[in-house]
């Protein structure tokens, strides 16, 4: 035990030096002098790309990029096999629930907003603020309007899961396919590699809408199935022994 603290200490001495070390080396707050900055506005200008943060995100680290995507990728893969039907579950369909009308009414109006505003954002993400890990978001939330509209029954209708797992992993594996397309074009794993088209249009920015669309997908099928799993919580678990029943919510 005593080694550990050690090697914990130690560890932990060292972090805070380079931490206070860069620290130091910062540039003075609201001053004019930003490297990194100036560098990944220049190289978003060069590749046509209006929105700089997207083509930090999909041009400059696609990689890191590539990393955030997958770690909800997991979360999700882990979430359907961790909270999966067993034998042992009998699963009740659900009951139908009054909504109150100003509810109904309003939540039926914002579902296509919504929906309409996401799609929005993931198509403009190399445009202007937002981008596929925004509109994603946005798009399956507004799904979920019709549950809060009607109930979980109309929501089910829509929400085919299979689906959406499928979708999901299609849009993971898109983003690997881009990365994999610019290695057989000759150039670094993930590097864009397409034309950049005209600046602060839908097309330029060369791969930054398609890896944008690529994460679109994924996010927003990827919450929709994380939120599938969580509200079919709701289940009957029938015991073996006779007379002995358990229900839990």
């Amino acid at each position: 035990m005593t080694l550990r603290r050690w090697v914990l200490a130690v560890g932990a001495l060292g972090t805070a030096a380079l931490f206070a070390a860069a620290c130091f080396d910062l540039p003075r707050f609201g001053g004019a002098w930003h490297p990194y900055g100036d560098r990944a506005v220049r190289a978003a200008l060069d590749h046509r790309t209006a929105n700089t943060i997207a083509s930090v995100n999909f041009d400059q680290r696609a990689f890191d990029t590539l990393g955030e995507e997958s770690i909800l990728f997991g979360a999700v893969l882990g979430t359907v096999v961790l909270l999966r039907q067993t034998r042992d579950e009998n699963r009740r369909p659900p009951e139908p629930f009054r909504v109150a009308p100003p509810v109904h009414r309003y939540a039926l109006i914002a579902l296509p907003v919504a929906l309409l505003v996401g799609l929005y954002i993931v198509a403009h993400g190399q445009l202007s603020p937002g981008g596929g890990f925004q509109g994603g978001v946005v798009v399956a939330t507004a799904l979920h309007l019709l549950y809060i509209a009607v109930d979980y029954r109309a929501l089910e209708r829509i929400r085919p899961i299979g689906l959406y797992e499928v979708a999901d992993a299609a849009g993971e594996a898109a983003y690997l396919m881009m990365g994999a397309a610019a290695l057989v074009a000759g150039s670094a794993f993930l590097a864009n590699f397409l034309p950049y088209g005209t600046f602060n249009t839908l097309s330029s920015g060369g791969t930054v809408p398609l890896l944008n669309a690529a994460i679109g997908v994924e996010v927003a099928c990827g919450v929709v199935v994380l939120l599938a799993r969580f509200l079919d919580q709701a289940v009957e678990i029938e015991d073996d022994t006779p007379g002995e029943k358990e229900a839990t919510r």
